[in-house]
């Protein structure tokens, strides 16, 4: 296996790299933690003229506490944003989604904005960016612009980035009191994209009842899905009993699921239902001891 003849450019600074996208344009391919796009160079599935290789660019690796939530530069390596405090305190469901991203040496390597803009409908950070509401900043020569992530994803392995732009920060608000969050999954085996996974943010009133919940899914659909009515369905209520039993059924409805070796659409769909009720149940719980 080895991978097409392209012009190879390794920029130090962000202006730099950006001209360099807004010279090449669609010829071009960005290289971040490489652990998606090396395997499809081998493969010869994606065959760019140009290769921008931003491993360069410290500027653009950090975790940082801001006044209302957190900003995680676009090279931050997975394992960074799993270990740091500043996330366990501020999205600790950031973090716990993580653990299940491929194995450890990948995640040493594999970066935040590297899997967002892969935008694989399997993978864990885009349904926790979803849930958590997270804004990304995509920047090209003299511009930025702001994008909600749950009109990032646009399909499968494509996103709103345009020509010429560049994932460089992700901004996750900082989520109400009382709230609890969990991420939970399925896959094959350990390290494997999940058959199904379930992001919850739920958010209790001082009774106990849900006033607040976010719930996406991956694994389920050709995008990451944001279950509105399984939302719906929790407000005003307890997350117990026949709540959690609506709630999961109508977040399994929400979900088009293919079919393929590993399962079919009716077995990814049962899945999606009893992960989604186990992940409000465990964000309650730890909404009651936040």
């Amino acid at each position: 296996m080895k991978p097409p003849r392209f012009e190879y450019h390794a920029p130090r600074a962000l202006d730099e790299a950006l001209t360099l996208l807004a010279r090449q344009g669609d010829r071009a391919k960005v290289l971040a933690g490489g652990q998606s796009l090396i395997p499809l160079l081998n493969f010869r599935l994606a065959q760019p003229e140009a290769l921008v290789d931003i491993n360069r660019i410290g500027d653009l690796a950090y975790v940082r506490a801001t006044g209302d939530g957190l900003a995680i530069g676009a090279l931050t390596r997975q394992h960074a944003v799993e270990r740091s405090e500043t996330v366990r305190a501020r999205a600790p469901i950031l973090a716990e989604a993580c653990h299940f991203m491929g194995h450890l040496p990948i995640r040493h390597r594999g970066t935040i904005g590297g899997s967002l803009a892969h935008a694989d409908p399997a993978s864990e950070l885009p349904a926790v960016m979803v849930a958590l509401e997270a804004q990304l900043t995509l920047a090209r020569e003299q511009a930025r612009r702001t994008v909600s992530a749950d009109k990032f994803f646009v399909g499968p392995l494509t996103t709103g980035l345009e020509p010429g732009e560049l994932l460089v920060e992700v901004r996750v608000p900082d989520q109400p009191q009382r709230t609890g969050g969990a991420f939970v999954e399925m896959a094959r085996r350990a390290g494997d994209f999940a058959l199904a996974g379930v992001a919850a943010l739920i958010t209790l009133d001082a009774s106990g009842r849900c006033e607040r919940a976010r719930i996406a899914l991956c694994g389920v659909g050709p995008t990451p899905i944001r279950a509105r009515g399984a939302e719906t369905a929790l407000l005003g209520a307890t997350p117990a009993g026949a709540a959690l039993d609506e709630a999961a059924s109508r977040a399994a409805a929400a979900t088009s699921p293919p079919s393929d070796l590993h399962g079919s659409a009716d077995f990814r769909r049962k899945l999606a239902r009893h992960f989604t009720r186990e992940a409000i149940a465990m964000a309650a719980e730890r909404a009651t001891r936040s």
